[in-house]
């Protein structure tokens, strides 16, 4: 019995590792195909000359990162907050879901590339144009996530909770907010992605320069040199950042619903989650 139950144990380790793995696979192709093919670093850089460029450009790029950054985190927050709060709203008062929810739609399919140069003619600081970008990609997920999850509650547990006279307030915290809990979870992990997305494709868009730029302006100024090693550096940091983001939100998925619901839970033998 102690064999079998080695089994299991040693395959799960195998799939932890296993992404790692892949990357430094890949990481390594790469860097193989680069240097046998004698590829210009202009047209692409390895990986090891994309690290020394970085490593050298650190200082210049930490500024824009942390603009980038900030920009990403406070536009994930407020979506958060905007759409947790309009979601309970919408599960209060169905007139004024249907009301205000087609103008979250019209915000949703609407570019933000035609919507990012209306924004920097409409207020004055460029930051504050950047953040309402971001914001207006990351928002509508949570929204939608949170109003489905609302709506996901058993009706069984609706009937009992109307049984004992429950009240709209009572309702929407012990019923339908840990109901819907997975569900913005899951909209979460997408937001966190469009968040950086947003906030990018904004500042590309709005073609801000100066010292409160991100990361987004220095890949343009470097394109503009033909610096394609300093442009893969700051590409770097961009990935980094929707990783450590995406790791995040796994995170938080892990301590919400791991001891109550099955999507938070890591099954012996299974893949990492995602």
């Amino acid at each position: 019995m102690s064999r079998s139950g080695e089994g299991p144990s040693h395959g799960s380790g195998v799939l932890r590792w296993m992404p790692l793995w892949s990357l430094l696979g890949w990481l390594l192709a790469w860097e193989l195909l680069v240097r046998l093919t004698g590829i210009p670093h202009y047209t692409l850089p390895a990986p090891s000359l994309v690290l020394q460029t970085l490593f050298a450009n650190f200082a210049s790029l930490a500024g824009s990162w942390w603009f980038t950054l900030k920009i990403t985190l406070g536009a994930l927050s407020l979506a958060v907050l905007g759409g947790v709060f309009m979601a309970a709203a919408f599960s209060l008062s169905p007139r004024l879901e249907a009301v205000a929810l087609p103008l979250a739609v019209v915000l949703q399919v609407t570019p933000i590339v035609a919507i990012a140069p209306l924004m920097l003619i409409y207020i004055d600081s460029t930051t504050a144009a950047l953040l309402l970008c971001a914001w207006i990609v990351a928002f509508f997920p949570i929204l939608s996530n949170t109003v489905i999850g609302l709506r996901a509650a058993d009706p069984l547990l609706h009937d009992l909770f109307r049984l004992c006279r429950a009240t709209r307030m009572q309702r929407l915290r012990l019923l339908l907010l840990p109901s819907a809990l997975p569900y913005f979870v899951a909209g979460l992990k997408v937001s966190g992605g469009l968040s950086l997305i947003g906030a990018v494709t904004a500042e590309m868009v709005a073609g801000a320069a100066g010292r409160e730029t991100g990361l987004a302006s220095r890949i343009l100024e470097a394109s503009f040199r033909t610096e394609t090693p300093k442009m893969f550096a700051a590409l770097l940091l961009l990935v980094l950042t929707g990783l450590m983001i995406h790791a995040a939100s796994n995170s938080l998925s892990r301590r919400l619903l791991a001891r109550w619901h099955t999507s938070g839970q890591v099954r012996e033998g299974s893949p990492p989650a995602i």
